[in-house]
Order: structure tokens, then sequence, then C-alpha cells
């Protein structure tokens, strides 16, 4: 019996925010991958090591983290004044399908670096010193990201002293933009109100903040359901009901905001949307160790990433924080104190992290213009990854 070779693609293993993936050129990816379908969506599985029933990842690139079983396809621009489009993948870690319904606002950090050394940027815009503006046309939302990307002699500065909670290490940083970040395609509040009633089997029914900003999110007090807010990983990760309980939830939010038509399709929609948890500012003790006091932040949000609470902040749930802050009435901004804002601090399991963001009403429908906030990114490693040739 023979089997197929392995074959060898070239490839950028990043940190971007909080998260870790695999960053690839489109144009160096096999021909049947370079165009979406069962071929792609094989191929990173196998990249990241999915679907694994052991839930490790050991054969891939995968850290078997929601954090960590990701991808991203970077392409020529398809959009004018744009320098670079960007496709997210979120790789389901035991079953085999990758997530293609929304954006990973953390990798995004990393998108500009990777444009910049992957010649999607024309080199007359990049200076010798100074801040590379970085245009970026995100695929999956269709969205503009612009990222600040800090060059010195030319290159992209990685080294440097600013430090984000859930990340061990300082590096430089980027400020990212993103730009109207609400759901194009329909209203950012998808059931008119800024607080819905939800109705969840076995749960109660829960006053909910539903949300299509950065990413759809269903934003929940966390009272409501036994909780305080400065609840870590363990906390719930390890307690199945309490999983059970937010994928109920999930579901059918998601039914309720109209990403799909019966609760049955959630389990095939893992990315979105995201469930997150609020509560007033209170002391804590963060993952790290490091003490967290209820003066330094405006509000508690925990939020669950692919079925789990995630060990920081997700990036796009940051922008649906950010936004949601800046709406009069919403839960986020009531568990903030209420009023008028432009940016939060909030406090997540591994520390606290501030967001901006502008929002106005028009003929009685809020929209969001822009949502800031700064991350750090470096490439890890870079070369090929080799994944058998029968794979895909």
């Amino acid at each position: 019996m023979s089997f197929a070779p392995q074959v060898r693609i070239p490839a950028t293993y990043m940190r971007g925010g909080t998260s870790k993936g695999v960053f690839f050129r489109l144009q160096d990816l096999p021909e049947a991958c370079q165009v979406p379908g069962e071929a792609r969506d094989k191929l990173l599985l196998r990249v990241i090591g999915s679907p694994d029933p052991y839930e490790k990842q050991i054969d891939g690139l995968g850290n078997a983290t929601s954090s960590t079983s990701k991808s991203v396809i970077l392409a020529a621009p398809t959009q004018p004044d744009h320098d670079v489009d960007y496709l997210f993948g979120q790789v389901s870690i035991d079953k085999p399908f990758v997530d293609w319904s929304g954006n990973c606002g953390n990798l995004t950090a990393a998108v500009g670096a990777f444009a910049i050394n992957g010649g999607f940027v024309a080199k007359e815009r990049i200076p010798e010193n100074g801040i590379c503006t970085v245009r970026i046309w995100q695929a999956n939302i269709r969205k503009t990201i612009v990222a600040h990307v800090p060059i010195t002699n030319g290159e992209v500065q990685e080294t440097g002293d600013f430090e984000l909670d859930g990340v061990t290490f300082p590096a430089a940083e980027v400020q990212i933009e993103f730009m109207d970040p609400a759901d194009g395609e329909g209203a950012m509040f998808p059931t008119g109100n800024l607080v819905d009633e939800l109705e969840v089997p076995g749960v109660g029914t829960l006053s909910a903040t539903m949300i299509n900003a950065g990413i759809p999110t269903i934003f929940i007090n966390a009272e409501d359901i036994g909780y305080k807010g400065t609840e870590l990983q363990n906390d719930i990760n390890s307690d199945p009901k309490a999983l059970a309980m937010f994928e109920t939830i999930r579901a059918h939010g998601a039914v309720k905001m109209g990403l799909i038509s019966d609760i049955a399709e959630a389990a095939s929609r893992q990315h979105t949307p995201k469930v997150a948890f609020v509560a007033k500012p209170s002391d804590y003790v963060s993952s790290s160790g490091k003490q967290i006091n209820a003066a330094d932040i405006d509000v508690l949000v925990r939020a669950l990433s692919m079925g789990k609470l995630h060990h920081a902040m997700m990036g796009t749930a940051a922008v649906a924080i950010a936004t949601a802050s800046a709406i009069p009435g919403t839960l986020v901004n009531l568990a903030a104190g209420g009023g008028d804002r432009t940016h939060v601090t909030f406090g997540h399991p591994s520390g606290t992290l501030r967001v901006g963001a502008e929002a106005k009403e028009v003929n009685g429908q809020w929209t969001a213009t822009k949502a800031i906030m700064s991350r750090s990114a470096r490439i890890i490693m870079e070369g090929w990854v080799r994944v058998p040739g029968d794979s895909f």
C-alpha cells in the first residue's frame, strides 16, 4: 500500500492580541484551496490538527483552545482604496468544520504586519520610520479595518513596551480602528430594542442586549444567571451544566437575532453569536494573580467563545462592548454606570482593557461610526507547514 507524501505550504505562525493563528497568502495555497470549499476547509483542519476527539490538536498547530485554533488567508484587495483582503477561519477543535461567519479582532492586529511583510502594501506607503497605515478589507463581514503598524528602519517593529493583559510579554503597540463596525446588512440591534426579554427553556426569561457590532453578541446580566462577573475560566469551563446553559442561551439568542432559523443550526455555527455576561465593577484577582480594583474599571465582562469561557476577551467582542457601552440604556452601558460615554475600561479574566467607540442615533436608529482599541502582534515562526498530500 502506498501513501501520499506530505506537501509543504508557505505559512507564518503569528500571535495577534490574545490569539494565535496560522497565516497564509492566498497565492501560496494549493490550487484547489485557493477558492472556498471542501478542499480549503480540509486543508485548514489538517494544518490546525482537527477534528480531534481528544481535544488536544497534538497532530497540528492548534493549541486546543478557541484562541489558538485559527487560520487567516490574505489576498490582493478586491475593494478600492484598500491594501489587502483578510479572510478568517475559526477551526473547530473536535468537529470537522471551519466557521467563516465572523471576524477575529485579535488576529486583526497581526494582519497589518503580515500584509506589509507579504508584499501587499505598496513600498512607497511604508515609511522608513514611523507608522504605516494598512487598509484592510475584512472579507467575512465586509467591513473596513485600519491598522496602524509601527515601522523602524523600513521594517515592522514588533518589540516594545506595550503590555496587554492576557499576553505574557510586552511588544509594540498596534492601534486598530474598526470602521462602521455594525452589521452592514441589518440593524445594529436586530430586534429593534436595546434590551429584550429572551425566553430560554430551562433557564428562564433573561434581559438581553443583542447587538451586531464587531461580532454578533448577546449580553446578559451576570446576576440573572447566578454569577458575579468576576469568574475565571475554570469556574465556568469545569462546569458542564454551565456550558450547556450558555449554549442554550446562545442558540435561542441566535434565533431571536435572525442569524439562524432554528436552534438546531447553532451547532454548526459556533463562532457567532457570542454570549457575554456583565456586572458592575468589583475587586477580583485575575488569572495571573494580578489584583484588579473596582475603582480602576467601569464594568466587568466575561465572554464565551466556541463554547468555553475566553481567557481574556475576543477583539471583536471588545468592539461590541465598546459600542454597547456608548449607547445609553444597553445592559453594558447600565452596568458601566449609564449615561453618555466614548470609552470604557472593562475587567476580564486576565485583567483589563480600554476600548473606545463613537455611536449616534439617526432617525431612531443607532449607528456606530468607529471602534478603537490597541493590541500587539509578532511573528512566532515562519517557513512552511506540512500536511499529508491526500488530506485535502
